[in-house]
């Protein structure tokens, strides 16, 4: 472990400095907890004996180093965390009156793509990375050598604990983090550390009796108030499984083939999201208007190009073709679709039935099944 002269620093003084430098990089807010998780080390396991991680096996096998900080990187006192906004800051989301509207009626265009909003520039984890790391040379510049380990999302960290311990927000009855200045629309990262900054307090919930993230889950993967069965969300159907989406939610999915917003886009306080001033977050490949169609004519050369650089890649072509003919499957019994645009989507679809991996084939088959018993 590195020393450091921290017996010599006025360490309120260096608190404000620490969030002006934070600003200055982009990030929303940065807080600072301790590193006591044993409350919520209990609900952790909980979830995990009842299997609502699905197939994320990584969860429950690190599940020992999510509830103690100090055992990822050893001297840890406090971690440090930032929120940075990610709402893209273009035309269309400056000039809406409500931006949630908006997202909302792509859901009603059973012909459009819908991917998540996160999800349509460049990827969060190398942006946020490289910033933290910054955030962190700056801090060395100004205190001298200390120990700290940077996450984004890449680690047993409990990143939702840790920034509502630290005041960075509260946890929504959805199960992500809220704030009063920024909704939710916003990734979190940590730099875990060895110095001693004063702790943050944490703010008191504002959910009051509003249920409407749990109303508007498509799949109820909101089984209740802050609980969240992952084998039903579309998120994890979409992104982390890499098997058949089961039978009885394709048709709940509607056109959402990458992630999903709905619990967000529902939520009153996302009223308040914060466009971001990083480009790096603005949509590519007009992935914020796209058709089922144009995403199905993709080669996987052209998926693997396009995505370089984005969180979509890592899913890869198979899941991604799995994905769209749920949509595609789900736009062929869509009121919303015109006859000659299904006719299109029903020959792009047949197009690929000799060519197709069997997890994919089975997809296009059930996407097929409704337009054969028409």
């Amino acid at each position: 472990m590195n020393s450091h002269p921290k017996s010599n620093l006025d360490w309120i003084n260096q608190i404000d400095w620490l969030r002006e430098e934070a600003r200055a990089l982009d990030f929303g807010d940065i807080r600072v907890s301790d590193t006591d998780l044993s409350q919520a080390g209990p609900k952790l396991r909980e979830w995990l004996d009842a299997g609502c991680h699905g197939d994320m096996n990584y969860m429950s096998e690190h599940a020992h180093l999510r509830e103690d900080p100090a055992e990822l990187y050893a001297g840890t006192i406090r971690v440090l965390t930032v929120r940075m906004d990610y709402l893209p800051d273009n035309s269309e989301m400056r000039t809406a009156v409500d931006w949630r509207q908006k997202e909302m009626q792509k859901l009603d265009d059973g012909s459009e793509a819908v991917i998540a909003t996160y999800a349509r520039g460049r990827d969060y984890h190398k942006v946020l990375r490289n910033r933290l790391q910054t955030l962190a040379d700056r801090i060395e510049s100004k205190i001298g050598s200390f120990g700290y380990r940077v996450f984004v999302d890449s680690g047993p960290v409990m990143e939702v604990e840790l920034a509502q311990k630290s005041g960075l927000g509260w946890r929504g009855k959805h199960t992500l983090l809220l704030n009063r200045e920024a909704g939710s629309m916003f990734f979190l990262g940590e730099i875990l550390v060895d110095v001693p900054f004063p702790v943050d307090p944490p703010i008191s919930s504002h959910c009051g009796e509003c249920s409407a993230c749990i109303d508007i889950c498509p799949t109820q993967a909101i089984t209740g108030p802050y609980q969240l069965d992952a084998r039903r969300c579309i998120s994890y159907l979409t992104i982390e499984s890499k098997a058949a989406i089961p039978v009885e939610l394709r048709t709940l999915m509607g056109n959402r083939v990458y992630g999903c917003d709905d619990c967000q886009l529902a939520c009153p306080w996302n009223k308040f999201a914060q466009l971001s001033k990083v480009p790096d977050f603005l949509p590519r490949h007009h992935l914020d208007h796209v058709s089922l169609l144009d995403l199905w004519s993709w080669s996987e050369e052209q998926f693997l190009s396009r995505h370089e650089g984005s969180p979509i890649r890592r899913i890869g072509y198979e899941a991604w073709q799995r994905n769209l003919a749920v949509g595609m499957g789900n736009a062929l019994r869509s009121k919303s679709v015109s006859e000659e645009e299904k006719q299109l989507i029903a020959d792009a679809l047949q197009g690929r039935l000799e060519s197709s991996s069997p997890l994919v084939l089975e997809h296009i088959e059930w996407a097929l099944e409704y337009n054969l018993s028409q």
